[in-house]
């Protein structure tokens, strides 16, 4: 193995530098935030989490939910959300299945949902 200096290095490679991460509150509570930027905005809730096979639950989307909400975010997309799936949702949040069903399931709100009442479901992880 031969030694070189970040210069020697930066001339045959890209080299990045390790910044903080974000931890699991602080993740949630930047999402929390952005549902309550747009409070009336109407989201889309998915439907019948609770019924789902797991592999099936795990790719569950929809186009505007409020995961989509999370992952438009540069932030939260650079500290490694990589879409808006639920499965993706409930490993980047770290949540359970329960927490994540009680804020994206239509069985709560109907096929809709603001998103200020997303955020206090999000914020309600918190506590």
């Amino acid at each position: 193995m031969r030694h070189q200096t970040l210069d020697q290095l930066h001339a045959v490679a890209e080299v990045k530098t390790a910044r903080p991460i974000m931890s699991r509150t602080q993740r949630l509570a930047r999402w929390a935030e952005l549902l309550e930027r747009e409070p009336t905005r109407l989201l889309t809730a998915l439907t019948g989490t609770e019924y789902r096979a797991r592999p099936e639950r795990d790719i569950m989307r929809g186009d505007g939910s409020p995961i989509s909400v999370a992952l438009e975010d540069p932030i939260l997309h650079g500290e490694g959300l990589k879409d808006d799936s639920y499965g993706e949702a409930k490993r980047f949040f770290e949540l359970t299945d329960y927490q994540l069903h009680e804020i994206v399931c239509y069985c709560h709100v109907g096929d809709v949902m603001q998103a200020s009442r997303a955020a206090l479901s999000v914020r309600a992880v918190l506590d």
